[in-house]
C-alpha cells in the first residue's frame, strides 16, 4: 500500500513539474510574440522610411537591407511560431513540441544572422563605411555633373556633414566647397564628414533592432531547453502511468 502511495506521490510531483514548465514556456512565448511584433514593426519602419531609402539608393549600400529583410521575416515567424508554441505546450503533444523546438533553433539562427548583418553594415568601423566613403569621393570628384551635385546637396544638407571625412576632401580633389557644406548661421564648414554622420544615423536605428533580435535569440534558447525538458518529462509521466 505504501509502495502504491509512493508511486502516486511521484506521479503527482511529476505532474506539478510539467505544469510549471508548461506555463513557463507559455509565458516565454507570450513575451516572444510581443517582442517579435515590435521587431517586425520597427524593421518595416526602417525599410519604409523615405529618408533612409533615398540615402541607401544614392550611396548604393543595399547590403544594409539584407539584415533588415531577415529581421522582418524573423519577426513575422516569431509571431506565428510563438502562437503555435503556446498551443503545443498547453496540449502537451510531443510531436508538436519537437516541431516547436526545431522552429526555435531556426529562429535563433535567423535573429543572430539578421542582427549580425544589420550591425555589420551600419556601425562605426563596419563594412559600410568604406562603401560610403568610396561613393562620396566619387561624387566629389565628379561634382560638376548634375547627378553628383544633387546627391551631395541632398546628403550634406540633410545630415549636416561635409565631404566623405571632412571639408578637406574638396581641397584634396581641387573642387570648390559647396554652400551646403557650411552652417547657415556661422558660415563655417561642417567639421564631421558624411561617412561618420551617416553611419551614426544608421547605427541609431539598427542598434534598437539588433537589441530586440538578441533578446529574442535568448528567449529562443530558453524555449529550446524548456521544450526538451518538457518532452522528457512527458515521457517519464507516460512511463510512470503505464507502470501503474
Amino acid at each position: 500500500m505504501a509502495r502504491g502511495e509512493g508511486k502516486g506521490e511521484s506521479v503527482a510531483k511529476l505532474a506539478n513539474q510539467i505544469a510549471a514548465i508548461k506555463y513557463t514556456l507559455f509565458s516565454f512565448n507570450i513575451v516572444a510574440w510581443i517582442i517579435g511584433a515590435g521587431l517586425f514593426a520597427f524593421s518595416i519602419y526602417i525599410r519604409a522610411e523615405p529618408g533612409i531609402d533615398e540615402w541607401i539608393r544614392l550611396l548604393d549600400i543595399y547590403e544594409y537591407y539584407i539584415g533588415v529583410y531577415i529581421l522582418i521575416g524573423a519577426g513575422a515567424l516569431v509571431m506565428i511560431f510563438s502562437f503555435l508554441g503556446c498551443c503545443s505546450a498547453l496540449m502537451e503533444h510531443s510531436t508538436a513540441l519537437y516541431a516547436f523546438i526545431g522552429t526555435q533553433v531556426f529562429l535563433f539562427l535567423a535573429t543572430i544572422a539578421g542582427s549580425a548583418i544589420i550591425l555589420a553594415y551600419s556601425t562605426t568601423d563596419s563594412s559600410v563605411q568604406p562603401l560610403i566613403r568610396q561613393t562620396m569621393l566619387r561624387f566629389i570628384s565628379t561634382s560638376e555633373h548634375p547627378h553628383s551635385s544633387a546627391a551631395l546637396k541632398l546628403i550634406q544638407e540633410s545630415i549636416g556633414c561635409c565631404g566623405a571625412d571632412g571639408p578637406n576632401d574638396y581641397m584634396v580633389m581641387r573642387q570648390p566647397l559647396p554652400t551646403e557644406c557650411r552652417d547657415t548661421v556661422t558660415g563655417n564648414a561642417f567639421f564631421h564628414g558624411c561617412v561618420n554622420e551617416l553611419t551614426w544615423f544608421l547605427e541609431d536605428k539598427s542598434v534598437w533592432a539588433a537589441v530586440m533580435a538578441m533578446i529574442l535569440a535568448a528567449i529562443h534558447t530558453a524555449n529550446t531547453v524548456l521544450g526538451i525538458v518538457l518532452v522528457q518529462a512527458l515521457k517519464r509521466e507516460e512511463e510512470a502511468m503505464y507502470r501503474r
